[in-house]
């Protein structure tokens, strides 16, 4: 015999193990069969500093289901200690808000970078979840190899920093001939 006192408890149990296991089917890792794989077109890319490269990554979905809201983001580190990278820098279109990617299709991506520092990096790619609680898979590194550039005319400075005083001492001499001869 169930007491009257006891129903709204076991109603609200029944309710919550039926949340538990609604949340528990949701969130299920995918099988690797179903997993999302994202691969790289390259895996090394030699530059200059200064210069700009490019890789495609594709990504792929083997599952039976839609993978809906899905984010790419690209990553770059120093394979080296002691090198400071700011990936903004490099890219400023470094997320990627996906389309639905149907089951048994893909969808490519074009990552369009700057070289800024002089170095060995690590580019990759994640793809996460769009509320944040899965990660679905990350790319082989493409290993960048960015070759350092001495020159002594940085940008177009040398002819300025030399035009510049021979530009005013000129000035001056026509300044200070007009006087002597106005005066």
């Amino acid at each position: 015999m169930i007491r009257p006192r006891a129903v709204p408890w076991l109603v609200l149990s029944l309710l919550l193990a039926l949340l538990l296991a609604r949340v528990a089917t949701v969130r299920a890792a995918p099988t690797s069969a179903d997993k999302v794989r994202v691969t790289v077109d390259q895996r090394t890319v030699s530059t200059k500093l200064g210069h700009a490269f490019e890789f495609r990554t594709s990504i792929a979905n083997p599952g039976t289901t839609d993978v809906r809201g899905a984010i790419a983001h690209l990553n770059v580190l120093s394979l080296r200690d002691g090198t400071y990278v700011d990936p903004e820098d490099w890219s400023t279109h470094r997320t990627r808000y996906l389309a639905p990617i149907p089951a048994g299709g893909s969808t490519t991506i074009s990552w369009k970078l700057d070289a800024v520092n002089a170095g060995s990096f690590g580019v990759y790619v994640a793809l996460v979840q769009h509320d944040g609680t899965a990660l679905l898979n990350v790319s082989p590194p493409v290993r960048v190899t960015v070759a350092d550039r001495k020159t002594l005319n940085s940008g177009g400075i040398v002819p300025l920093a030399i035009g510049m005083p021979v530009l005013l001492g000129l000035l001056w001499c026509v300044v200070r001939l007009g006087r002597r001869r106005s005066a």
